[in-house]
């Protein structure tokens, strides 16, 4: 169960490194308040009929993050989510090196946070031609093998 003062660095993946994809995954971003990740997971869950897949803290933005199907769950206080809500989506990579190569050479294509250490792996975010701003993140296993 999180709350607002259980944010010990843990990370859970089922599939803990994005090298291998083919394509990658969507995730829609569901923003929710402090103490509410359970009950929200659990609604995912029986909505989609899957259990989460991921499950990890990011303490040094104090949030606590779950994963069901195509749902990015992120809790944290409003003060906390506030820069987070201008994203509009995430995609898991195989490559965050790859694709931002490949938004470089897209004309319009802004870099807004460059590539950096996220729990998972490396990130970064970028606001598309189009003004769609979208987290790019590649998984690798942590030290400890999530």
């Amino acid at each position: 169960m999180s709350n607002d003062t259980d944010l010990t660095p843990t990370v859970w993946r089922r599939v803990n490194d994005s090298s291998g994809f083919a394509a990658p995954r969507t995730l829609i971003r569901v923003y929710t308040p402090l103490g509410t990740l359970e009950s929200v997971t659990s609604f995912y869950e029986r909505l989609l009929g899957v259990e989460r897949d991921m499950r990890f803290t990011y303490p040094e933005k104090r949030l606590t993050l779950a994963v069901v199907g195509s749902f990015l769950l992120v809790e944290g206080d409003e003060e906390t989510l506030a820069p987070f809500r201008a994203t509009d989506g995430t995609l898991i990579v195989d490559s965050a090196e790859t694709y931002l190569a490949r938004l470089a050479a897209e004309e319009g294509t802004e870099v807004l946070d460059p590539p950096h250490r996220v729990p998972t792996g490396t990130g970064f975010t970028v606001r598309h031609p189009d003004g769609t701003v979208v987290e790019y993140v590649e998984h690798r296993p942590t030290p400890d093998g999530n």
